[in-house]
């Protein structure tokens, strides 16, 4: 059991730059894989980036390769999304995963857990 809550959203313009956070309780931080999504709306949610429990294994979204950034500190029990070079295609609440298996959660149906969402505007 985890409960995630995101912060970081806001508005920026393109070519702009937002670095979201996601803390989670609880003393087992360490042993989930973590992921972020996005939901524009009218459009379904979307996977954006994976990470290990260790860190060791992560994984984009083709659209966001190369510009977006996962890490963990899991002694802070807390999960980054770094967002670089932004563009307005990427406004969309972002949501952080949390998955309890060994596989990172690259689809939503393999997210266990989810926090409440962040907004991220960027204007053009």
């Amino acid at each position: 059991q985890v409960q995630l809550v995101e912060s970081g959203g806001g508005l920026v313009q393109a070519g702009g730059s937002l670095r979201l956070s996601c803390a989670a309780s609880g003393r087992t931080f360490s042993t989930y894989a973590m992921g972020w999504f996005r939901q524009a709306p009218g459009k379904e949610r979307e996977f954006v980036a994976a990470i290990s429990s260790s860190g060791g294994r992560l994984v984009y979204a083709a659209s966001v390769k190369g510009r977006f950034t996962i890490s963990r500190d899991n002694a802070k029990n807390t999960v980054y999304l770094q967002m670089n070079s932004l563009k307005p295609e990427d406004t969309a609440v972002y949501y952080c995963a949390a998955s309890d298996g060994i596989v990172v959660p690259t689809t939503s149906k393999a997210a266990d857990y989810w926090g409440q969402g962040t907004q991220v505007t960027v204007s053009s």
